[in-house]
Parts: C-alpha cells; structure tokens; sequence
C-alpha cells in the first residue's frame, strides 16, 4: 500500500469529520465525556479548520491507496509571559487519529513526522502533543517517537 500525506482542503471536509467521527467513539471508551454523534464531528471539525486558519497550522490527510486513514490538526500555540521566549511559541498536534485498520503500519509515525517538519518550517524548536491519561497506547506510541512528560492536567467533577 502506498502511504500520502497532503493537506486536506473543502473537499475533504466529510471524510475528515468520519476520521474526527473515529476519534471521538474511540476516546468515548477511554472517558465517559465524549459525544460520540455525527454533530460532535462536525462541530469538532469546523472548530479544528478555526484554529488552523487563526494561527497558520494545517489540517493533514493521510491516505492509503487514496483511502483516507489517518488526519492530524497542526497548530501553533503560546505559552505563558513566563515561559523562556525561544519556546514560547510551539507546535501543537491538537489532533490525531488512524483508523484502526491502519495502525500499527506507520501512519501515525508520518504524520508525526510531517507534523515535526511543519514545527521546523515556521521557525519553532518544540512540538507537543497531548493524550488522555486512559489511552494507553497512544502514549507508549508518542513516547516511542520522542516525546516525553511536560504537563500533568489533573480534573474533579464537582457536581
């Protein structure tokens, strides 16, 4: 199978929001906070198209003999005032999902890696990448490409 990775435009706006789709039922088994309906895709999408489009990031499709099997949401994010000024700004994949058909094959690594020649691209030294806690295997799977512990973000319901 012949792996590509392009940016995706207006016409691949349904089959991003199947992929969007995927990860939502995926995470849905991980948390119970998920919206795991057509409409969460959808918003989920055009919120991801907002931000690219506000802070110059991408949308990438990965595709498999012209299948779409894999999308990452690039963007570029700030930190705090206090945060040393060669790293403030950075790349973040806000985003990122195969299809389960498709993992173990490499697409998740070249969208990673499309993501780190992006961060190169616009001048950044960091790219960061986040997981729930409960996702076990995209953690070890991020971890393997280089990525190490930055932030912890603990939640408490309280209602």
């Amino acid at each position: 199978m012949t792996l590509a990775i392009r940016t995706a435009g207006p016409a691949d706006r349904d089959a991003c929001v199947a992929l969007i789709d995927v990860l939502n039922a995926h995470e849905a088994t991980l948390v119970d906070d998920r919206l795991t309906t057509r409409a969460a895709a959808e918003a989920a999408y055009a919120a991801a198209v907002e931000r690219v489009a506000r802070t110059k990031g991408r949308v990438l499709l990965a595709e498999e003999d012209g299948h779409p099997v894999g999308l990452l949401v690039f963007v570029i994010d700030e930190e705090h005032p206090y945060v040393r000024e060669d790293v403030r700004r950075y790349g973040q994949v806000a985003d990122l999902v195969v299809v389960e058909d498709a993992r173990g094959r490499g697409v998740g690594r070249a969208l990673l890696a499309e993501a780190e020649a992006l961060t190169r691209e616009a001048g950044l030294k960091r790219l960061a990448i986040g997981a729930l806690a409960a996702n076990e295997g995209a953690l070890a799977a991020y971890r393997r490409a280089g990525f190490g512990d930055y932030l912890t973000l603990l939640v408490k319901d309280v209602s």
